[in-house]
């Protein structure tokens, strides 16, 4: 053991240092170290009100993305998966609460009726679908993915980018489903963002130089599950499957840009903004050709 070897960062220990915290005496490393009146402070030193000026948030550990490193990285998947595990037990206790959430584009429920679904104003269908499940098997499926795939994307984007992710890939893919599906057929299920979640990963993946085969193998298989008939019909929609997949990849391109700081988080803005203003536009060309 070589005892002469300095000690490592108390938030990044392969980084050796022979700086420490003038208050709490912690190794500190350059990149984590604040200017104080006497030498250096440490982040939480600063936080606890060490009189530096800096804001609680300011040297706070960062994700790839540039997201605040959270005591819990998968909160808002654990989040997401009790919102669609509570609506597929609300929709199990009241069948007409599907047929209300469900993206339909356009149809009249009995004779006589008056005319509903999305082309009608009911947009809030795009996105109340994407928490619908009615089968068992349908929401374990769904939410194996939004573990497995969503749960390492949230601990490198960081809460609010990993959230932005997969709401703007449910809208995508429901925009997409709205376009190219008849409108009097029902569409539901959290697929679409779940598929964008991984088309964010494929970017991050590459980012971080990964090997790649892995991941676009996977992306290859899903793609190929999601265009292959069951007993002669298709039982998922490839519609919010490539949508939401296309989706999730442009807004990971913005969330994980190389640039740093405020340059950063202006092209993710105006990312996020550009994909929601795309996927609206689908969605009005669409009521206009319903009505």
């Amino acid at each position: 053991m070589d005892t002469d070897r300095l000690p490592g960062c108390y938030r990044h220990p392969d980084r050796d240092t022979g700086i420490r915290c003038t208050r709490c005496e912690r190794p500190i490393c350059p990149e984590c170290m604040i200017s104080a009146s006497v030498g250096f402070q440490c982040p939480e030193c600063v936080r606890a009100g060490s009189g530096t000026g800096h804001s609680p948030a300011a040297n706070a550990p960062r994700t790839l993305a540039g997201g605040v490193v959270a005591a819990d990285p998968h909160l808002v998947t654990k989040t997401l998966i009790g919102i669609n595990v509570a609506v597929f037990l609300a929709a199990l206790a009241a069948p007409a609460l599907a047929v209300r959430l469900a993206l339909l584009g356009r149809y009249v429920e009995y004779l006589g009726a008056p005319v509903e679904g999305v082309s009608t104003g009911e947009y809030y269908r795009l996105m109340t679908s994407v928490f619908l499940h009615t089968e068992w098997w349908h929401i374990i499926s769904n939410m194996i993915g939004l573990w497995v795939i969503g749960g390492p994307l949230e601990a490198a984007l960081g809460r609010s980018r990993y959230l932005a992710v997969y709401l703007l890939s449910g809208l995508g893919g429901s925009a997409l489903v709205y376009l190219l599906t008849e409108p009097y057929a029902a569409t539901l299920g959290a697929s679409g963002a779940v598929f964008g979640l991984l088309g964010a990963t494929v970017v991050l993946a590459r980012r971080l130089r990964y090997e790649m085969r892995p991941v676009i193998t996977m992306v290859v298989l899903m793609l190929v599950l999601t265009f292959v008939p069951i007993g002669g019909h298709f039982t998922v929609s490839w519609q919010a499957h490539v949508g939401g997949l296309v989706t999730g990849a442009l807004v990971g391109l913005g969330m994980l840009t190389p640039a740093v700081g405020r340059n950063r988080t202006v092209i993710q803005g105006v990312t996020c903004a550009g994909v929601f203003l795309l996927a609206a536009a689908v969605i009005v060309l669409r009521t206009a050709e319903l009505t």
